[in-house]
């Protein structure tokens, strides 16, 4: 690797497996190194910025990130590069070859309804874990992980049972990491760790107590072996909270006994207040992922989710084993369906041709190799890759290898699989990304062409709401602010949200203008002409003068969730001129919004707001 681009945080990778391999692909390493910094910067950073953090010169930070705006992934806003929805299909590619979110999501989000705390779903990354699933509840304290965040395995109540899987090599990593970055700092979704608290004779005094008055109880030997290195203390103080000096230490015990209990805790390794319970989620007796139960100090003592919970986890993890392996059964019974080439090496090579120096067409094609894996493709040979990729055999080798370097592929037995620091290129910021984020860029974009107000909207109950809006500047526009409400009958970002219910409430249709139509009857006719047409064209309905047209926003079932409209001044255009020139311009925004939308919706819930 070269020397002005670090490797990925929390690799472990001591200095002999850092040698870059002859045959690896500079430019491919030098874009990943930027789509990290900018995921360690919370999806935005100056040019400036990224030029400071990865080392790289600024014509080749410029170079870059065009590459990246090409293909959707990068927005470049003024100054700053910011990580856009388009870039989830890197991690959608990971999420869907391995299966789990697809099978196990609704597991996990039952479990999190039924017992009203929160519920994840983890993967181990080498000496560390990532989320691929967050169920949580929405509370003034509540957890903030996000799917492709990663986290220290010893601070964690996945990691010890993770870790019963590791060899020798396997741990030698973790101590290495763990030497060399003694704060976590390669880990922004957790705290740094400071100067530790050191863990006193009276504190031992008092754990001897503790264990001597629960063994008089007679409760499991096993369960308190477990509570002595991750249990709470009689008061609610978190001993891992204080015992940040002895991480190390508790982790290898904490390991052995979640080996011989089959769970593990965490009671405020992370941050005080946070705790956690965790199990294993096996498939073809290996662990496929581990499920966690995560609570706060204010309703949970670590203790407590132990003696209550624990019972209901060991249900959920039974059915989730029981779906794998019939899930298993099903896909060893059903033929290898062959690999579809994607086009997308024709899309880079026509980009070379337009953009010419600007776009590096190396980095373009080394991130098509991560889009080849998916859905019924989780492990490839080279000759399928390059078959998926439509690339030369030779360039998705050199592909491989450099993806294989940097810990993105992993090879067994000349067959590829993609790892889970694939979800460290942008995914953890952009999976918290709501509607009105999406479909921000694309209303300023539509307003900018047409140079008239643009906004989004839901529908709630028999009310649009707006979410998004773009105002212009001209003297006569329509002015409505977020959150505003308004009825939706009267309205053409109403009517075509209504026109997608099956019984669209049409309850006191007032006679806003002398226009506005309020007979029940002909109004669900005009919805039905709504729905065949795709589009609603509102003229003075709402207010005198004012004229708006408006197109559905659906998501990747097909269902309508919001609605895109363009507001004038009914002097601006006539009826005509609104379907002809702005119906136009405002489907294919749309369109565009609905691409980023399904991307990002694909193993998550967008929110609407």
């Amino acid at each position: 690797m070269p020397s002005n681009v670090a490797p990925p945080p929390g690799t472990g990778t001591s200095s002999a497996e850092a040698a870059v391999p002859a045959e690896a692909v500079t430019p491919l390493i030098r874009g990943l190194a930027v789509l990290r910094r900018l995921t360690d910067a919370d999806g935005v950073s100056s040019l400036s910025g990224l030029e400071r953090s990865t080392g790289l010169a600024r014509s080749t930070v410029d170079r870059i990130t065009a590459t990246l705006a090409r293909r959707g992934y990068v927005r470049l806003d003024g100054r700053d590069a910011v990580l856009a929805p388009r870039l989830m299909e890197l991690g959608n590619a990971y999420l869907a070859a391995l299966r789990l979110p697809r099978l196990l999501d609704a597991h996990a989000d039952g479990l999190a309804d039924e017992l009203d705390e929160s519920v994840s779903l983890a993967v181990g990354d080498q000496d560390g874990i990532r989320f691929i699933h967050q169920a949580t509840r929405r509370r003034a304290m509540s957890l903030s992980f996000r799917i492709g965040d990663l986290l220290p395995a010893e601070r964690t109540a996945p990691g010890p049972l993770f870790a019963t899987e590791w060899d020798e090599r396997e741990w030698a990593r973790w101590r290495e990491r763990r030497a060399s970055d003694p704060e976590d700092r390669g880990f922004p979704a957790v705290p740094a760790r400071s100067r530790p608290i050191e863990y006193g004779e009276d504190d031992r005094d008092a754990e001897r107590d503790r264990r001597a008055t629960n063994d008089t109880n007679g409760r499991d030997l096993a369960d308190e072996k477990h509570l002595a290195t991750g249990g709470p203390k009689e008061q609610g103080v978190g001993r891992g909270a204080r015992r940040l000096s002895t991480l190390g230490e508790d982790f290898e015990q904490r390991t052995a006994e979640a080996r011989e209990a089959g769970w593990a805790l965490d009671d405020q390794l992370i941050e005080p207040g946070l705790v956690a319970i965790s199990m294993p989620v096996r498939e073809a007796g290996r662990i496929a992922c581990v499920v966690s139960v995560v609570s706060h100090t204010s309703r949970h003592t670590a203790a407590d989710l132990r003696d209550t919970l624990l019972p209901r986890l060991r249900q959920s993890v039974a059915a989730m084993e029981r779906e794998l392996g019939e899930t298993q059964r099903a896909e060893s019974a059903a033929p290898r369906t062959p690999t579809a080439p994607s086009g997308l090496a024709v899309w880079t090579g026509a980009s070379k041709q337009e953009l010419g120096r600007d776009f590096i067409e190396s980095l373009a094609r080394g991130l098509t190799v991560i889009t080849a894996f998916g859905e019924d493709r989780a492990e490839l040979n080279l000759t399928e890759v390059a078959q998926a990729t439509g690339l030369a055999r030779a360039t998705a080798r050199r592909a491989l290898i450099t993806l294989e370097h940097l810990g993105y592929v992993s090879t067994h037995d000349r067959v590829f699989r993609l790892t889970p620091r694939v979800l460290g290129l942008g995914f953890p910021p952009l999976s918290r990304t709501s509607l009105a984020e999406i479909a921000a860029p694309h209303l300023t974009g539509l307003s900018q062409r047409l140079h008239d107000s643009v906004s989004l909207a839901i529908l709630t109950g028999d009310e649009v709401q707006y979410t998004g809006r773009v105002s212009t500047s001209r003297i006569m526009s329509a002015h409505i602010a977020i959150g505003t409400r308004l009825p939706a009958y009267p309205t053409a970002l109403g009517r075509v949200m209504l026109a997608d219910l099956p019984e669209p409430p049409l309850t006191e249709l007032l006679p806003l203008t002398p226009r506005t139509i309020t007979d029940p009857a002909r109004l669900k006719a005009v919805l039905k002409r709504v729905r065949e047409e795709g589009y609603a064209l509102v003229d003075e309905e709402l207010e005198v003068g004012l004229r708006s047209i408006a197109v559905p926003v659906r998501e990747r079932g097909g269902r309508v969730v919001a609605a895109v409209n363009v507001a004038m001044h009914s002097s601006r255009r006539t009826p005509e001129e609104c379907v002809t020139e702005v119906l136009p311009e405002l489907r294919a925004t749309v369109s565009r919004m609905e691409e980023d939308l399904w991307v990002a919706g694909r193993f998550r819930q967008v929110p609407r707001t």
